[in-house]
Formats: structure tokens, C-alpha cells, sequence
């Protein structure tokens, strides 16, 4: 493929390990950096507000090894993939990654908070208290897949290793959430309700909110059974169907397997929840075809560690 050349704080590197699929346009709707060998993403779409920080980490510049190299985010997935180190030595690790992360990005990481993802749509209102939940104390927050708050200095991260990043923020009452959407959360329309809850709790206008939907498996290599591809299309409208779903390969048992556009699956969940089309980031990168330099569950059969998505108020 072509190098891409960016100039990144004053920097020129070259962005070639990045794999776009349908385009060979220029990444605008995501931004590349590299700091102190640190590579992630922030959000265009997002960059322009000046009291947000926000990032999407790449597997580049940790200390992890074996199939959780090198920036590993998650401290369940250190042990699983590190049996020879003791859990002391995986907690170091991950540790490290997060001061590594948060150095480069701009972020404390002590203000981090974290929660038990398991594919809900439970989304949690944070406190002050909250602060460093899954960092510096114990997660005590089970099966909360979407984090929102209108508190400065509290960094919200959510993981992922193909399910959709949605970040979110009203710039308007200074409020954001960040919620991680697999194929479960989006059919129960954890996005919509990010956005209702948004509404209800700071006064967030829909057609205010700007999102960024952040790079996960597309729908090239997103192999779903038919009870799935099913899901889909009664969730949303017949005339999406052909958006969304089509149809895959033919398995030697004769079962037809489909195929599900999740990242414009979760776009439609703003879109009916009032958001404008125009305030929505939706990037062409596909975690599964970079499975050298992102995180991907599919294309590693589960050999892998957790990005992160990180969205704080300052």
C-alpha cells in the first residue's frame, strides 16, 4: 500500500502499518500520534473542543508480551495471556502501560475510571468518588458498559478489542460518556440511550451532542449466524437492510453465515436518537485488518490483550 505522511506535533512519521479499507482517501476522521514510542488515535471531530482529551490506543508502546503485546490496557487480559508471571508482575505491567498511555495522551491516570463490560446496555452516572475505580481500588462497577459524567479531571476509559467505541460529548453542558457497543449493545441501542441519558440528566440537546464512533471490526470481517443477522434486521428498518446485512460464505455444513455493518449499526442508533448525521465521526478502520498493530479478538482467535478508549473534561 502507499505511505501516508502526517505531521504530527511537529513530528513526520510515517503511517504505513495503518490498513483503510473502501477508500484511499486521507485519514481525516482520525488523527495518528506517537509520543515516546506510544502510538494511538485521537478524533478529529472531538479535537476541536479544547476542554476535551480524548484517545484510542494501539497495541504500540508497552511493556506487555506474547499475545497481549505491548499495550495492554487490561489487567484480566495480562493474566490470561501471561501464565509464567505472577499477578504481582502482571499488575506492573499494567500499570506501566497506563502511565505510559495517560504520559502521552494527557491525561492523570489515577483519575481513570474503569467498569466490568458484558455486552449490557447499562450505563453508569459517575461521581466524584468514582475516580480511579479499576486503577487505584478495586472495579466495583459490574456489567456497566457505558460511563458518563459532567466532572472535570475524570478520565473515562472503556476497552475493546473489535466491539465499537462510541465517544461522546455536549459541548454545550460540558458533559461526555463513553460506551463500548458490541454486536448485543447496539441491538439493544446502548447508543440511543447514551443519548436519552444525556438528556435526562444534564440537559444535552440530541441535535447537539458530537460523536466519534472509534475503529472496531468492519463489516468485511464481521462473520455472523443467521440468528444474528436476524437481530439486525428487525431492529432496524427494511430500508437499511442492505446497508447493514449482507449475506457471506456457505459453510461445508451448508450453513449460510452473513455479514453486519456494526460501526453504521451504531451510527443509526445516534441518528434515531436525534442526533445530527453531520456531528457524527465514523472512521474507516478496521481493528480485525490491523491485527499486527490493534487489538483484534476475531483475527487472534482470542490470542490478545485491550485497546482503550479514553474521553476526559478538563
Amino acid at each position: 500500500m502507499a505511505h501516508v505522511l502526517l505531521r504530527t506535533k511537529g513530528i513526520t512519521i510515517m503511517e504505513e502499518n495503518y490498513i483503510r479499507k473502501k477508500t484511499r482517501r486521507k485519514m481525516d476522521h482520525l488523527t495518528y500520534h506517537c509520543k515516546d514510542g506510544v502510538e494511538w488515535f485521537s478524533f478529529p471531530i472531538l479535537d476541536q473542543f479544547p476542554f476535551i482529551v480524548n484517545g484510542f490506543s494501539t497495541r504500540q508502546g508497552g511493556v506487555s508480551t506474547g499475545g497481549a503485546g505491548t499495550m495492554n490496557l487490561s489487567l484480566a487480559r495480562e493474566v490470561a495471556m501471561n501464565m509464567h508471571l505472577t499477578e504481582e508482575q502482571c499488575r506492573a505491567n499494567f500499570l506501566e502501560n497506563h502511565k505510559r498511555l495517560s504520559q502521552a495522551v494527557g491525561y492523570p491516570y489515577e483519575s481513570l475510571v474503569f467498569s466490568n463490560q458484558t455486552h449490557t446496555d447499562n450505563i453508569r452516572i459517575l461521581q466524584d468518588i468514582d475516580r480511579g475505580n479499576g486503577i487505584t481500588k478495586p472495579n466495583a462497577f459490574n456489567d456497566v458498559d457505558g460511563l458518563m459524567t459532567d466532572i472535570t479531571g475524570q478520565a473515562l476509559m472503556t476497552f475493546y478489542a473489535d466491539c465499537v467505541p462510541l465517544l461522546i460529548v455536549d459541548p454545550v453542558h460540558r458533559a461526555i460518556a463513553c460506551v463500548h457497543s458490541g454486536w448485543r449493545g447496539t441491538i439493544k441501542g446502548i447508543g440511543s440511550k447514551a443519548v436519552r441519558m444525556m438528556h435526562e440528566v444534564y440537559g444535552s440537546a440530541p441535535d447537539q451532542l458530537v460523536a466519534a464512533i472509534g475503529p472496531s471490526i468492519c463489516m468485511d470481517c464481521f462473520e455472523v449466524s443467521k440468528n444474528v443477522a436476524d437481530a439486525f434486521m428487525d431492529k432496524y428498518d427494511p430500508s437499511l437492510h442492505k446497508e447493514l446485512v449482507r449475506y457471506g460464505r456457505l459453510t461445508e455444513t451448508g450453513e449460510q453465515k452473513y455479514h453486519v455493518d456494526l460501526q453504521r449499526a451504531c451510527m443509526e442508533n445516534f441518528l434515531l436518537a436525534g442526533m445530527k448525521k453531520q456531528n457524527i465521526s465514523l472512521p474507516d478502520l478496521c481493528t480485525s485488518c490491523n491485527v499486527d498493530v490493534l487489538f483484534s479478538h476475531r483475527a487472534s482467535h482470542g490470542s490478545r490483550g485491550n485497546e482503550g478508549a479514553v474521553l476526559m473534561l478538563r
